[in-house]
């Protein structure tokens, strides 16, 4: 059995969709699904159950998949280390989640114990780009938060945070337990720059056009809020300063922190693994 080949049969198992695990291969379905049928024949099982909803594993397909994951473990730790004897490995890691955030600390804290030789460099965007120069080829591996375009990216969803509005403290709706978008109709918001991915415009723009300062960064959102009263959005488990607050939205989608690739060498893939289990501890969705 190819590595290769493993490989691709992890991406179906794991997506249980072909469509799917071409896209995140960055392949077309064809070869894909001659792998699979190769690789059953290699092994003298069925693998997967397909249908037009997608596919389910069989028992032997699920043996496999543990086996082949710690193959593909092995051979990229194989890798990685071979690289840090030559001084040649380092992974570049862009950054937009918050930086105190306890899962990216676990999952900084897990990746240098994995790859104690590896050189971990951070690049740490603002919000006019929620895949951190990954779209520009500035690094490896992003650590954001979504929407965004994702064409020609892969993105995994590590978390959901509940989203609420920023608000003064001062400000009448402050002391509502909870808001709708539409309680927020009219108000000056923060924007984004012109050319800002318009996915990730409209989601933190409540999906309507807005009216408002134009800032790049987190700071200057808050400042916007405290000079002009101007509204905008914030995962919950942020904590503005005291002179401001944020109320919990009820008819916005939470926000999804995620990973995002486009090349998946060894270390990017280790990074994806450890940031899965590292985000996995919370159970999925932050609420405070």
């Amino acid at each position: 059995m190819e590595l290769r080949t493993l490989r691709y049969f992890v991406a179906v198992a794991e997506e249980l969709h072909f469509g799917r695990a071409a896209v995140r291969l960055h392949m077309s379905q064809p070869p894909l699904s001659r792998a699979v049928k190769q690789l059953e024949a290699d092994v003298g099982a069925v693998l997967l159950v397909r249908s037009a909803a997608g596919v389910t594993l069989t028992p032997a397909g699920a043996a496999l998949l543990d086996e082949a994951r710690a193959l593909l473990d092995q051979a990229d730790r194989a890798r990685v280390r071979v690289a840090a004897a030559a001084g040649a490995a380092t992974i570049t890691v862009g950054l937009l989640a918050d930086s105190a955030d306890p899962d990216a600390t676990r999952l900084a804290d897990a990746y240098r114990r994995q790859h104690p030789g590896v050189e971990v460099r951070v690049r740490d965007t603002d919000l006019t780009d929620p895949t951190c120069g990954l779209r520009a080829g500035l690094v490896d591996v992003a650590l954001t938060r979504g929407p965004f375009d994702e064409t020609g990216l892969t993105v995994h969803r590590l978390r959901e945070d509940p989203v609420g509005a920023v608000l003064r403290a001062d400000d009448p709706l402050a002391r509502r337990d909870h808001l709708e978008l539409a309680d927020l109709a009219g108000r000056p918001w923060f924007r984004f720059p012109d050319g800002t991915d318009p996915v990730w415009q409209a989601y933190w723009h409540g999906g309507e056009p807005r009216e408002g300062p134009v800032v790049r960064g987190v700071q200057e959102c808050l400042q916007a809020v405290l000079w002009n009263g101007t509204v905008g959005l914030m995962p919950l488990g942020h904590r503005p300063p005291g002179e401001l607050t944020v109320v919990p939205l009820t008819d916005l989608a939470p926000n999804p922190v995620v990973v995002a690739w486009k090349d998946a060498g060894p270390l990017v893939r280790s990074f994806v693994r450890l940031a899965n289990a590292a985000y996995q501890t919370t159970g999925g969705r932050r609420t405070s």
